[in-house]
C-alpha cells in the first residue's frame, strides 16, 4: 500500500492474480486518472481475502472515490460488487470503474449500478433454479445429490470442503470487520465478550453470538488486522464498573444516540441502574459516562448529548 489520502481524493485499487505478472499497467492508469493512493493486491479473484481492500475500505472517508481500471478487478462476482459498492455508500464514499460506465457520483452511473442490480437478482434466480432441476434430475436417476465424496466422508474431500469455508470466513472477515472490530477494539478486553456482543447487536444489524465474535477475532488476529491483546481474559470488576464500560461502547458505537436513548437502550438490554432499578434516567447515563472519561477509558461522551 501506498501514502495514505485524506478524505475527498480519489483512492485506486490494482488487483493481479496468479497468472499476471505485475500490477504496473493498473497502477499508471490509475495514476493517470488522478488517484493519490493507489492498494495494490495480489491474489486469485476466486477469493474474497483481500487485506488491501478491506484495508482500503477501512481508510476510506466521505466524499472519497474507490477508482479501479475494470470492475473485474475488484469484484468477482456482480453480488460481490454490489456488496463493497454499499459498504462505500454506507460511508458516503462513490466507487468508478475507469473502462466500464460505473460512476456512483453520477445520476447514470446510477442507473447502470441498478442494471447489475437486477442482473444480479437475475443470476441468483437461475442459480437456484439450475440447483432445483439438478436435484430434481439426479433424483429421476435414482442418485443421490450433493458431493459423492463428502458423502462417503472421503478425507480429501473433507479437508478440500472445510479449506473452501475457511477462506470464505476469512474473506467474510475482512470484508465486514470496519462495520464491527471497532467495537471490539474499544471494549476488550476490558469488557466481557457477552457486552460486546450485546453492543453489536444492538443496531440492528449482523447478530453476533458470543462464540462467533470470537471465532472472528481469532481469524483477524491470525490475518494480523487485529491485535491479540483482544482475546484476553476480561478482569473482574465491580458491578458500577462493569455498567460505566458498557455505556461508553454504547456511546462511542452510536455517536449520535443522546442520553435518553442510551438509557432506553439500555432498558431493553434489561440492565439494571447502579442502584438496581428498571429505569434508567439521562443523568444516571451521563454519570457513568463522565466516569469513563475522567478515567481516561473514553473522551468526552456527553457533549452534544
Amino acid at each position: 500500500m501506498t501514502r495514505t489520502a485524506s478524505p475527498g481524493r480519489l483512492l485506486g485499487y490494482a488487483r493481479v492474480s496468479t497468472e499476471e505478472q505485475a500490477t504496473d499497467a493498473q497502477i499508471d492508469e490509475l495514476s493517470r486518472a488522478g488517484c493519490g493512493a493507489i492498494f495494490q493486491e495480489h491474489g486469485s479473484g476466486a477469493s474474497r481475502a483481500r487485506p488491501e481492500l478491506a484495508r482500503l475500505l477501512k481508510e476510506i472517508r466521505p466524499g472519497d472515490v474507490l477508482v479501479v481500471v475494470r470492475l473485474d478487478r475488484l469484484a468477482r462476482s456482480v453480488s460481490h460488487l454490489l456488496e463493497v459498492i454499499e459498504r462505500l455508500e454506507t460511508k458516503g464514499a462513490h466507487f468508478r470503474s475507469l473502462r466500464d460506465p460505473i460512476d456512483t457520483s453520477t445520476p447514470q452511473g446510477m442507473f447502470s449500478l441498478q442494471v447489475l442490480g437486477a442482473v444480479a437478482q437475475l443470476e441468483r434466480a437461475l442459480i437456484s433454479e439450475r440447483t432445483k432441476a439438478g436435484i430434481a434430475a439426479a433424483k429421476a436417476r435414482g442418485k443421490r445429490p450433493g458431493n459423492p465424496g463428502l458423502r462417503a466422508r472421503d478425507p480429501a474431500a473433507i479437508r478440500k470442503a472445510a479449506a473452501a469455508r475457511d477462506k470464505v470466513f476469512t474473506g467474510d472477515v475482512l470484508t465486514t470487520m470496519d462495520r464491527w472490530l471497532p467495537t471490539v477494539r474499544r471494549m476488550r478486553p476490558s469488557s466481557p465478550w457477552d457486552d460486546v456482543v450485546r453492543v453489536l447487536n444492538q443496531d440492528g444489524g449482523q447478530k453476533w453470538s458470543v462464540e462467533r465474535l470470537r471465532r472472528a477475532v481469532r481469524r483477524a488476529v491470525r490475518e494480523r488486522v487485529a491485535d491479540p491483546v483482544l482475546l484476553e481474559r476480561a478482569p473482574r470488576s465491580p458491578p458500577e464498573d462493569r455498567l460505566m464500560m458498557l455505556v461508553a461502547g454504547i456511546a462511542m458505537a452510536n455517536p449520535d444516540m443522546s442520553l435518553r436513548a442510551i438509557g432506553a437502550q439500555l432498558e431493553q438490554m434489561r440492565e439494571r441502574t447502579p442502584r438496581g432499578g428498571p429505569k434508567w434516567s439521562a443523568s444516571s447515563v451521563k454519570h457513568l459516562l463522565d466516569q469513563a472519561a475522567k478515567l481516561g477509558l473514553a473522551p468526552n461522551l456527553t457533549s452534544g448529548r
